[in-house]
């Protein structure tokens, strides 16, 4: 163990670094149950996702400690989930086949760009107050489909959305479970959101919301009715291409942002202020996007909730080893995660959309051509149901502002040739029926 994961040199030990892998499973198993929550609403066997989601970030937690020798937990993403299933499916018709195809070009796109080292351009030319806003968005977004999933929210034909029944069923359970969550995070309970869901879930028992299965089996569903399922039949059409590098963006985001963010808060960036062995981790997170795209779940990203564990001591891939293993164990418990009920894992969706939220804070609202773009692409996420539609338009926005304001300037290359295909995209049922 010392001499594979250099412990003493990292300034860290065996127990701490067990310590700190419990800990980080317990922040991020409730993925384990949101998961095949979300995905399951494009039609998609749960049973299926569950094994399919723990044997993915098993795999790509496991490289991460074996290869990168880093404290990172990886899983299927939040806001890429919601993505893929509300977004590319339910929002753009596409059946959930060719999203998990778009996935797995996407996570051959990310190799490629890792082994020849060119995320770092991508990443600079981006502009920074987008990749905040697009944290933003997200979290949005995701706060109000759980908001929906618990029927806190409901159509109203009159106003579009309304308040929904919270005094009873799926809406009050939901309210209890945001209440339990948010005390639970107050006290800094680790783990609090897995506690929460767990404990929402039994209390949906007496409510005959949670159903508990009386035949409940060790044995892991099998991932036959979803895994390779590949269709490439229109995933080369101009709306997929947009699809794929949408989840290539975010995915790349989520990591680099995770990796520096977390590294610095442990004092673990290089004297260059660099992310030790970066280029590892981040084929640690393509790898595992190619296998969970071909189990047949989306995308996997490093979870930022891996700084629960690096808060604790853990300072090196034991830590994730131990998650791992952590992950094993749970692939055979899968009839208590498949028995929570949306109202029980919708408090968790609203929570996080609170974590992803942070960013805002350090966008510049002082200038107009950078704030205006961050809020268009903010709130676009919730309001056309579309994480796509709010980085086509903040893109968009951000590039004709700062062509009209005269900062031509600062706008990179890469924005320029991002902004021609999203605004492709815009146009192309204008072009198609010009053509006809």
């Amino acid at each position: 163990m010392e001499k594979f994961f250099k412990l003493k040199e990292n300034g860290t030990n065996i127990k701490t670094e067990i310590i700190a892998g419990f800990t980080t499973f317990m922040t991020i198993a409730y993925i384990l149950a949101v998961n095949p929550s979300i995905l399951g609403a494009t039609g998609m066997d749960k049973g299926a996702l569950f094994t399919a989601t723990v044997i993915s970030s098993l795999i790509a937690t496991l490289i991460m400690a074996l290869l990168a020798n880093l404290p990172f937990a990886l899983a299927p993403g939040m806001g890429l989930n919601a993505f893929f299933a509300y977004t590319v499916v339910i929002g753009m018709g596409h059946s959930w086949q060719t999203a998990l195809t778009a996935v797995f070009f996407e996570g051959i796109i990310f190799i490629l760009l890792t082994a020849f080292n060119i995320r770092e351009a991508i990443v600079n030319s981006i502009p920074l107050n987008m990749k905040r806003a697009i944290s933003v968005g997200i979290g949005l977004f995701i706060a109000f489909i759980g908001l929906q999933n618990a029927q806190i929210i409901v159509n109203n034909d009159a106003t579009l959305i309304s308040l929904g029944n919270i005094t009873s069923g799926s809406g009050l359970l939901a309210i209890i479970g945001i209440v339990i969550i948010s005390v639970l995070l107050s006290y800094n309970v680790k783990g609090a959101i897995l506690i929460g869901i767990l404990i929402t879930s039994i209390i949906g028992i007496p409510m005959g919301i949670t159903k508990l299965s009386p035949h409940g089996s060790f044995i892991p569903p099998s991932i036959e009715p979803i895994a390779f399922k590949f269709d490439f039949t229109n995933i080369f059409n101009p709306n997929m291409i947009i699809v794929i590098f949408t989840f290539l963006f975010v995915d790349l985001f989520d990591t680099v942002g995770t990796l520096v963010g977390v590294c610095t808060k442990a004092n673990m960036l290089t004297k260059d202020g660099e992310v030790p062995r970066c280029k590892q981790a981040l084929f640690a997170d393509s790898i595992g996007t190619v296998v969970g795209a071909c189990l047949g779940t989306s995308t996997v990203t490093t979870f930022v909730e891996s700084a629960s564990g690096v808060a604790e001591g853990g300072k090196t891939g034991l830590t994730s080893l131990v998650v791992s293993i952590l992950l094993f164990i749970s692939l055979f418990l899968s009839h208590i995660f498949l028995s929570i009920p949306s109202a029980a894992t919708a408090p968790a969706l609203i929570i996080v959309g609170l974590f992803m939220m942070t960013p805002i804070l350090e966008i510049n609202f002082e200038d107009y051509t950078e704030s205006i773009p961050a809020f268009i692409c903010i709130i676009f996420m919730p309001f056309a149901y579309s994480i796509a539609e709010g980085i086509t338009f903040g893109v968009l926005s951000f590039t004709l502002l700062k062509l009209i304001s005269g900062k031509v300037k600062e706008i990179s290359v890469f924005t320029w040739i991002l902004s021609a295909l999203l605004l492709l995209k815009i146009l192309m049922p204008l072009i198609q029926t010009m053509i006809k």
